[in-house]
C-alpha cells in the first residue's frame, strides 16, 4: 500500500472524527483552543491506537468485531448527541424565560470525549486487523499518518463548528448533538443493510 493509499485512507477514516468535531464545535459558546486541541489530540490519538490494536489482534477477531461495532457507535454517539440535544432544549425553554444564566455552559468533560473518541475509531479497528492480512503495510508510516490527519480534520472541525454555532447561537448544541446522533445512526445503518 503506497503513500497517496495511506492518505485517502486516514482522510476516509477522519471523517467521522471531523463530523464529531463539527458537533463539537457548534455546542461550545466560546472559542476555546484548549479545548480544540483536547478533541483533535483525542481523535488523533485513538485513530492511531485503533489500528495499532486491531494490527496487532490480527484478522481472528475481525468478524468478532464486525459484529458489534455499530451497536458501541450507535449507542456512544446516541447517548452524548441525545443529551447535548436535551440540554440544548433546556436552553431554550430557558432562554424564552429568561433564564439562561442559571444554566450551566457546555463542557467537554474527559468523559465525553473518551466515549466520543472510541466511537469515532471503530472503523479504525477494523482497517488495523485488514492490515495484518496485507505483507506491504508498514504499520507504524500508517498509523502516525492516520493520527496526524484525523488531528488536522478534527481542529479543523471544532474551528469550523464554532463559526456555525455563534450563527445559530442557542440553538447551536442541539444541531451539535443531531450530528452525533447521525453518526450513529449512519454507522448502524450502513452495517445492517449495507453491510459496511
Amino acid at each position: 500500500m503506497g503513500f497517496l493509499e495511506l492518505l485517502l485512507l486516514a482522510i476516509g477514516l477522519a471523517m467521522d472524527a471531523f463530523a464529531v468535531s463539527i458537533g463539537n464545535g457548534l455546542s461550545m459558546k466560546k472559542q476555546n483552543p484548549k479545548a480544540a486541541l483536547a478533541i483533535a489530540f483525542s481523535f488523533g490519538l485513538f485513530q492511531a491506537l485503533m489500528p495499532t490494536l486491531g494490527y496487532f489482534l490480527g484478522s481472528a477477531f475481525e468478524d468478532i468485531i464486525r459484529q458489534f461495532d455499530h451497536f458501541i457507535a450507535l449507542i456512544f454517539l446516541g447517548f452524548i448527541g441525545g443529551k447535548m440535544i436535551f440540554d440544548g432544549i433546556k436552553e431554550l425553554i430557558a432562554d424564552k424565560k429568561g433564564e439562561t444564566e442559571e444554566l450551566p455552559e457546555f463542557r467537554l468533560t474527559f468523559g465525553k470525549l473518551l466515549v466520543q473518541a472510541i466511537a469515532t475509531s471503530i472503523d479504525a479497528l477494523i482497517v488495523g486487523v485488514s492490515f495484518a492480512a496485507l505483507p506491504d503495510v508498514n504499520i507504524w508510516t500508517a498509523v502516525l499518518l492516520i493520527g496526524a490527519v484525523t488531528f488536522a480534520i478534527s481542529l479543523i472541525g471544532v474551528f469550523s463548528g464554532k463559526k456555525f454555532g455563534q450563527l445559530l447561537g442557542s440553538k447551536a448544541e442541539i444541531f451539535g448533538g443531531v450530528i452525533l446522533v447521525g453518526i450513529g445512526l449512519k454507522v448502524f445503518i450502513e452495517h445492517i443493510f449495507f453491510g459496511g
